[in-house]
């Protein structure tokens, strides 16, 4: 559903939001393929949130020189 990944030298950060296979949707973020939150949501309000906050770290990290190789912004 929403997919944004960017890079700078050797780092990586990834936001993610897909639809659970139990209900709702899961909202992740990844710093060099590790995990470092993953949340369940079920009320769409809070996806809204997420993804509103991760568009704002990544225009951040642009701002910082960080290339965005996503498909989807």
């Amino acid at each position: 559903m929403y997919l944004r990944t960017l890079s700078n030298a050797h780092q990586t950060r990834s936001f993610t939001i897909q639809k659970s296979a139990a209900a709702g949707w899961e909202v992740r973020i990844e710093h060099d393929s590790r995990v470092i939150r993953t949340t369940q949501y079920w009320d769409w309000h809070r996806v809204e949130r997420a993804l509103n906050a991760f568009s704002r770290e990544a225009a951040q990290l642009q701002n910082d020189g960080w290339t965005d190789y996503s498909t989807n912004r």
